[in-house]
């Protein structure tokens, strides 16, 4: 065993604030954030967050000692694995040989909610220990990836991943979770209401919890209802909107590649080059060649 203290931090986790700023508003934290996060040697306590934290474990098989409900249990933790680490709580580990640990972190608001919306009870999330599910892995790898890339979409697919895991999570602790019919869809006069807000703050970093408010929804309630009225995601629907103003800017001439995907929210010209081609199965050099 490491001499490593057990109050280690793995290096690239944020630091808790100075007491001097305990007192201060705390920032706006996004539904869900990744972290890939090294796990010492050694015996090891996972920091504790205000979020549920998820470990997913990434790499090859690692035997580990554990500490949870009182008792301690040995295991192994195998790639795509993962354990719940619930708000305010920690797990001490004891680790044969560093491992390597892909770290979601999801609002305990997001997860009541979504509890609501499917009619099953709220009384949070249990620790869970060497997890095996393949929808949570999926958003595990998703994020990941959207992590890597700058979050070339903004913030709204996430936010729609975030919404993705607090549900799946609510049905694995609840088996007895109801869903209820959600409404057919956004009034129009609500659905009106939002696509003038996206038309308006295109260029922003949109989330789903913003358009939430602007329909008067939770966000639980809001993402089906939006899908239904639309026949996309909102995330998706940003998107296309987003490509549709990259090309009529193109098309008006003008402008650099770099001021056009500014103007119409992306967060690059490589970004914007991406979804166009997605989208429109044609680059902007192409679309602008072509007026």
């Amino acid at each position: 065993m490491s001499d490593r203290p057990a109050s280690d931090r793995p290096g690239c986790y944020p630091a808790p604030p100075p007491a001097s700023l305990a007192s201060a508003a705390p920032p706006r934290l996004p539904l869900l954030d990744v972290l890939t996060s090294p796990v010492p040697t050694g015996v090891f306590d996972s920091p504790v967050d205000g979020r549920h934290v998820l470990c997913l474990h990434l790499g090859d098989p690692v035997p580990v000692s554990y500490r949870a409900d009182g008792h301690e249990r040995s295991g192994v933790r195998l790639h795509g694995q993962f354990c719940v680490v619930p708000a305010g709580s920690s797990t001490r580990w004891i680790v044969s040989r560093p491992a390597t640990s892909l770290l979601l972190r999801l609002s305990p608001s997001l997860v009541r909610e979504t509890a609501d919306a499917m009619a099953a009870r709220d009384d949070g999330l249990a620790s869970a220990i060497h997890v095996r599910d393949a929808q949570i892995e999926r958003i595990g790898w998703m994020m990941q990836a959207e992590d890597r890339d700058a979050y070339p979409g903004g913030r709204l697919f996430a936010d729609s991943l975030a919404t993705a895991l607090a549900a799946r999570l609510v049905a694995l602790h609840s088996r007895r979770a109801r869903v209820e019919p959600p409404q057919r869809a956004l009034p129009a006069w609500r659905l009106r209401h939002v696509v003038e807000y996206i038309e308006a703050h295109l260029d922003e970093n949109l989330t789903l919890a913003e358009l939430a408010a602007v329909a008067g929804f939770s966000v639980s309630h809001f993402k089906p209802l939006f899908r239904q009225a639309v026949g996309m995601p909102a995330h998706r629907f940003v998107l296309e909107r987003r490509v549709e103003r990259a090309r009529s800017l193109l098309a008006a001439g003008g402008r650099r590649m770099t001021d056009v995907a500014l103007e119409a929210g992306f967060a690059h010209a490589s970004h914007m080059a991406r979804a166009m081609r997605r989208v429109l199965g044609a680059s902007p050099a192409q679309i602008a060649r072509s007026r």
